[in-house]
């Protein structure tokens, strides 16, 4: 499992965890069942103390993407894909909604706003 941490970022570093998870689960790179690493491993492999790993896998555990079982360890859960993608479409409507606030309060129109949207999707 590859997760990437980032101190410049603003994000707290167990919500930058559980949003790395949270998209393998998404985009499939993590199935129902398969094992996460142990917290304490996670921990070590990010070079983080093991209470943020855990406070990841528990918030993770209650938005209901991972099961644990004590002496077992922590699994991705049965997922409502539709479910899961419509809660990530909630959060791109928010975030373009503040794009085209900004937008606003600048006179950026909505045909330069989204010249500026297809720009930097084609960039990728």
């Amino acid at each position: 499992m590859n997760i990437i941490i980032t101190n410049s970022s603003g994000q707290p570093i167990y919500d930058q965890i559980t949003s790395q998870i949270k998209n393998l689960i998404l985009t499939g790179a993590l199935k129902e069942g398969d094992a996460l690493p142990s917290m304490r491993l996670l921990a070590k492999e990010l070079k983080i103390s093991v209470i943020t790993t855990k406070r990841a896998y528990e918030e993770l555990e209650r938005e209901g993407f991972l099961v644990s079982f004590t002496g077992k360890g922590s699994f991705v859960a049965s997922q409502n894909l539709d479910v899961l993608r419509e809660q990530k479409q909630k959060e791109i409507e928010e975030h373009l909604q503040q794009a085209v606030d900004k937008a606003k309060s600048l006179d950026i129109g909505c045909g330069e706003l989204a010249d500026m949207l297809r720009i930097l999707y084609e960039g990728e």
